[in-house]
């Protein structure tokens, strides 16, 4: 049974005080064994949150990573670099990192392999714009960039891969895909794992919903059979609203 999902994407946020203070609120919570919490915190505040969520069962995973192990690429971090820190999961592919810094599915094909060659787990992002929503060929478009970027991969490979589908016209708007539409894309990345690999392993991903998730709309949106759980942006900075969503799933 695939395990319900909630993981906080802070963005370039916090400070060493602000991450402190949110972290020691979040951990006043008792989340269920059967739900799996995950704070994304910028580089700068990884080990902060690994040493204050030491000893609980809040993972923590960084924003991105780059494809290579190491070289001339002045400002990136290395899949290795988060692994030393203890990280052992990342976001790759969230469409502000496609969209504002012009990554590619190849370039985030590249980040695949490299994150699951350093056994790195990682919360693979896909959504479509407003545009391709519009024309109706937002199936097509998450599609491609699922063929382009992860089913190249063996199925044992792919189980390391929770997919989160983010509606780019969703994210950060206030504008949220209403559940019917959340559970229909869902529902059609199941399915195209399904053809692509079997029953089994299209049962055993997990696929979350990102896009302006808050405590007023989590609970319609988890309640979808393929919805589970969700990528949450600016909600996950209040300790409390990011607890409500947790407890909504």
């Amino acid at each position: 049974m695939r395990k319900k999902i909630i993981a906080g994407n802070w963005k370039m946020n916090n400070s060493n005080s602000e991450t402190n203070k949110l972290l020691r609120e979040l951990k006043k919570n008792k989340f269920s064994d059967n739900k799996r919490v995950i704070v994304c915190p910028s580089f700068t505040q990884l080990s902060i949150a690994i040493e204050k969520l030491k000893n609980t069962e809040i993972t923590v995973a960084s924003q991105n990573i780059h494809f290579a192990s190491h070289g001339p690429y002045t400002g990136e971090v290395s899949a290795a670099m988060i692994k030393n820190l203890g990280v052992f999961m990342t976001i790759l592919g969230h469409s502000e990192r496609r969209t504002f810094f012009y990554e590619t599915d190849e370039i985030l094909k590249n980040k695949v392999n490299t994150a699951l060659k350093e056994e790195i787990e990682i919360i693979f992002c896909v959504g479509e714009n407003l545009s391709d929503r519009k024309s109706k060929n937002h199936f097509k478009f998450v599609q491609s960039q699922l063929e382009n970027s992860i089913f190249h991969l063996p199925g044992k490979s792919l189980q390391q891969i929770i997919i989160a589908y983010e509606p780019i016209w969703a994210i950060g708007t206030g504008e949220t895909a209403s559940p019917h539409q959340a559970q229909e894309m869902h529902s059609f990345i199941r399915n195209l794992i399904y053809k692509k690999y079997n029953q089994s392993i299209s049962d055993s991903i997990s696929i979350i919903y990102g896009g302006s998730v808050n405590p007023k709309n989590a609970a319609d949106i988890f309640s979808k059979t393929d919805v589970d759980g969700g990528l949450v942006g600016g909600a996950s900075l209040n300790p409390d609203d990011f607890a409500e969503i947790v407890r909504s799933i």
